[in-house]
């Protein structure tokens, strides 16, 4: 048996199309000795494959992402406020963050052939959506898998700050402007507020741009500190330091000034 084939048919199980492995465990078992028998065996050290379990099922290899897929080790969910008062199970949020573990290789355009590079790698920190992704079990841990248009903002640190904190793609990062009374001069209650999402904003910050055909960047023409009109309702909002903002697609500005 060849060592291309022992490799290529020894990786990868698919979870939402983002990757695929053998199901057989006998069969991955005989992969595995076969591969360690073989002469030059010892030349490819870094690629023996270790057993591990995804979904429960014990597999060879290690699950890796297809296509712009990413694999996210989840942050774990707090057990208890920082008050120290332990969260029931329904008072829970549910973590939307986590270590990027691996990332496919990039989306092919489907214009030019071009593999448009992927904006994150392995060791980022990230936060995604609340409804994006595709959990998955790894070795009894938590982990999702997310594509890299669902990558909110990436940071280094063990939580974002603002002044870590990067977005991605044509994204904006929006300190939403909250109008607290109407044009004539009248309250706006915080219950009418919170119903009318703000839709104007300051930009923060500026990702490098939507990627063309060729794989290059193509500029936004905002710039941090502008103001901007944006869609009824468009962006995703998130908390960084106890300050809320929107992560809002520059497709979806209408005005700046």
């Amino acid at each position: 048996m060849s060592l291309s084939l022992i490799l290529s048919s020894a990786l990868l199980f698919g979870a939402a199309d983002a990757f695929v492995t053998r199901p057989s465990i006998a069969h991955a078992e005989r992969q595995r000795h076969a591969f360690l028998n073989l002469p030059n065996a010892g030349r490819y050290a870094s690629s023996i494959l270790m057993a591990s379990t995804v979904e429960g099922r014990t597999i060879v290899g290690t699950a890796t992402p297809m296509s712009n897929f990413v694999l996210i080790r989840v942050d774990k969910t707090p057990e208890q406020t920082e008050g120290g008062i332990i969260l029931s199970k329904s008072a829970k949020k549910k973590a939307t963050t986590g270590t990027v573990i691996s990332i496919g290789p990039g989306e092919t355009h489907q214009d030019t052939g071009v593999v448009i590079p992927m904006p994150v790698a392995a060791g980022d920190k990230v936060q995604y959506g609340e409804y994006d992704g595709t959990e998955i079990d790894i070795d009894g841990e938590k982990h999702t898998l997310i594509r890299n248009s669902d990558v909110l903002v990436k940071y280094s640190g063990e939580s974002p700050t603002l002044a870590d904190v990067q977005v991605t793609g044509d994204s904006l990062l929006v300190l939403p402007r909250e109008e607290e009374e109407t044009t004539g001069g009248l309250l706006i209650a915080a219950t009418s507020r919170k119903a009318n999402k703000p839709s104007t904003g300051t930009v923060v910050k500026v990702g490098p741009g939507k990627t063309a055909g060729t794989g290059e960047f193509l500029p936004i023409d905002v710039a941090e500190g502008d103001m901007v009109k944006y869609r009824d309702f468009a962006g995703t909002d998130i908390n960084i330091e106890g300050q809320d903002y929107a992560v809002v697609k520059y497709t979806d500005c209408l005005a700046k000034f």
